[in-house]
């Protein structure tokens, strides 16, 4: 096995200190242009690579942020990943991409990590309900803002959307089809989305007057597709049937359809569809998914923005903020007007 190409070895091959190459790499502005141009030749010659671990060890600091999410397969977290690199590149930063699978324990190995590696920071939504995870690794002074989820205290930043009005949104519009009989399929509710959604369901039931007890409810296991086919099973079980469904997310609705379909049950003639977060697939489906937008791109890039802030040591006056978001509805085949419905505006 090849022994990787140091510093001293390019020093020694451009017959300079190894101080000059590191002025070179650093500083180049320090070194005489042919000085420069040996060095750089040499480098290029042998195949030198710098250590930024070892750079980052001599700086103190690390030019990587990490953001750890609940689901990589679930596409809204790739787009709140997008928009966090976008801003992490125009930094000149890079962004450490980790998955806890909505585990607490695989978030915690993961944040032990990061603490090992001396990430920069860390935008985290987090699997940990009770917080214990994110109080252990504050310890270690490591700044992080919270995506998808609002900090209880004022000890950091956040960014979130406001899933109390995205949940009235989707329950109000299925309210002027004309249906009063709708069930609600969570995931895990410990999940504070989860019952955000729900509260602002309730709240566009009792605004329509419409009895509280006329919203059903399924709790999913997971939020993903294989869940969302489970609770499709156990909603053709329900009798009376609801005329309508608001999912508490689109993988969960997307698993939905696939049950309704399979029992040749039509959306939206006999059952009304709704999902959340507006995933591309939405529009892609069978039938055309209406969807709760969030603003993913913009929540991962703001979050981003807030953390590259407070890690700049050249920004004195950073202040902890918590920034909530807007959702939209976008409304699609799959719940537009059933027979006796009104039409949506």
């Amino acid at each position: 096995m090849a022994h990787p190409v140091g510093i001293k070895d390019v020093a020694r091959a451009a017959g300079v200190s190894v101080g000059t190459v590191s002025n070179v790499i650093n500083r180049p502005d320090s070194v005489s242009a042919a000085t420069r141009d040996r060095v750089r030749s040499t480098i290029e010659r042998l195949g030198y690579v710098r250590s930024e671990s070892a750079r980052q060890l001599r700086a103190g600091r690390s030019r990587i942020i990490a953001l750890l999410v609940l689901d990589m397969a679930n596409p809204f977290f790739v787009d709140v990943a997008s928009g966090a690199e976008r801003a992490a590149r125009e930094a000149g930063l890079g962004v450490m991409l980790c998955n806890s699978a909505q585990s607490p324990g695989e978030e915690a190995e993961y944040l032990g990590l990061f603490t090992e590696q001396r990430v920069r920071g860390v935008l985290v939504t987090p699997a940990d309900t009770t917080g214990r995870n994110l109080e252990n690794f504050r310890r270690h002074g490591i700044p992080f803002v919270l995506v998808d989820r609002v900090l209880p205290s004022a000890e950091g930043c956040s960014v979130s959307v406001d899933d109390i009005t995205g949940g009235t949104l989707a329950v109000r519009h299925l309210v002027e089809q004309g249906h009063q009989d709708v069930t609600y399929i969570s995931g895990p509710m410990h999940l504070a989305q989860c019952q955000d959604r729900r509260t602002g369901a309730l709240i566009a039931l009792t605004e329509a007057g419409v009895p509280e007890d006329r919203l059903r409810h399924i709790e999913a296991g997971r939020l993903d597709v294989s869940a969302g086919r489970d609770a499709g099973a156990r909603l053709l079980g329900m009798s009376p049937r609801p005329t309508a469904v608001f999912c508490a997310n689109d993988l969960l609705a997307l698993g939905v359809l696939q049950a309704l379909y399979g029992a040749g049950v039509s959306v939206p003639e006999e059952i009304a569809l709704v999902g959340y977060d507006d995933i591309e697939f939405a529009s892609a489906a069978a039938v055309p998914l209406t969807s709760v937008r969030q603003p993913a791109f913009r929540m991962g890039r703001t979050a981003a923005d807030l953390l590259i802030e407070e890690t700049d040591e050249n920004v004195t006056d950073h202040e902890h903020r918590r920034i909530v978001l807007q959702p939209e509805l976008v409304v699609r085949g799959s719940s537009l007007s059933r027979a006796g419905g009104r039409t949506a505006t």
